[in-house]
């Protein structure tokens, strides 16, 4: 962690990183804070392990989920909140929040100049890049980090789970304890 002592330096590195900074003793702690945005309809064992990836890099991770309407998710925006909360509950690197915003808009609201997107073949290789550079042009500070999921995880999508869901199959080798359980509960209300 750098530490700064100049007022001058300090608001020269604030323009051009993503920071919160909070006063010490010595004067200013720079935290490199991160988004990572997505439906999570719900939250597989992928994405946490792209969490946790992206939490050796960043001093915070914000975990943004879209509202999405357009895609009908299986989970109402408020249980995939309740979701990603729980699977996350345990590390105090991770914020969850719900936007149904422009992810720019939510990067001013959050001062967060990093985007962590997940990339699992070269399919998603393609509509990663074209909302990257779209990000870019309406934000030229704004930068995308692309992670690679473990290769465990590397087939795991929730369109895979809802798919399998749909006909009754096991789920539980792709999902995190918690999300199971909360997938396996709306399953049983449906009924």
């Amino acid at each position: 962690m750098e530490r700064i002592n100049d007022a001058n330096t300090f608001d020269t590195l604030h323009t051009s990183c993503s920071t919160l900074h909070s006063q010490t003793r010595k004067g200013f702690v720079m935290i490199r804070r991160a988004i990572y945005p997505g439906t999570f309809d719900p939250v597989t064992n992928g994405h946490l392990d792209i969490i946790r990836r992206a939490c050796k890099i960043f001093d915070e991770i914000i975990v943004a989920v879209a509202e999405s309407e357009a895609k009908k998710p299986m989970f109402d925006h408020l249980r995939r909140i309740e979701m990603a909360r729980a699977v996350t509950r345990d590390n105090s690197k991770v914020r969850v929040i719900g936007f149904e915003n422009l992810l720019v808009n939510l990067s001013d609201e959050l001062d967060a100049n990093f985007i962590i997107r997940g990339l699992r073949a070269v399919s998603d290789f393609e509509y990663e890049l074209q909302m990257g550079y779209a990000n870019a042009s309406l934000k030229k500070d704004l930068e995308t980090i692309y992670l690679m999921p473990s290769l465990e995880h590397a087939f795991v999508s929730s369109s895979v789970v809802r798919s399998i869901l749909h006909f009754d199959g096991r789920v539980d080798h792709l999902l995190p304890v918690e999300a199971y359980e909360m997938v396996m509960q709306e399953r049983r209300r449906e009924r």
